[in-house]
């Protein structure tokens, strides 16, 4: 399973970092790919590492503030977002699928991944 954590208040322009522990998942074979959603929308894509390598991929709406990393020994992924946002208020969700399964072109959609953690809610507010 998947465990999120590090969610909570920050104020615009501020700093949150999220993270994402595998329980019994071996990260080093999967994509994991950070999701949000806003009530009464889908989820979308955010950030996604191959754990392996560690190769780092982003959406328009993440990239230049966010910052996804990987620990492999701790088999968790981390999120560090800054110059955060209200439009950033979301829940987070880490999602993890078997790297070999899923093309570069299917990261951020949400359909292909089998491992999901129960999200943790992210708002920013002053």
């Amino acid at each position: 399973e998947l465990v999120e954590s590090g969610g909570g208040l920050v104020q615009p322009g501020g700093s949150l970092k999220v993270s994402c522990v595998g329980h019994g998942i071996i990260l080093d074979y999967f994509i994991v790919t950070w999701f949000r959603q806003v009530p009464g929308k889908e989820l979308g894509g955010v950030s996604a590492i191959t754990s392996f390598d560690g190769a780092a991929y982003y959406t328009d709406s993440a990239k230049g503030r966010f910052t996804i990393s990987r620990d492999k020994f701790e088999s968790t992924v981390y999120l560090q977002m800054n110059s955060l946002k209200p439009e950033d208020t979301a829940v987070y969700y880490c999602a993890a699928h078997p790297r070999l399964q899923i093309t570069e072109d299917q990261f951020f959609q949400s359909s292909h991944y089998s491992y999901w953690g129960q999200g943790t809610q992210v708002t920013v507010s002053s």
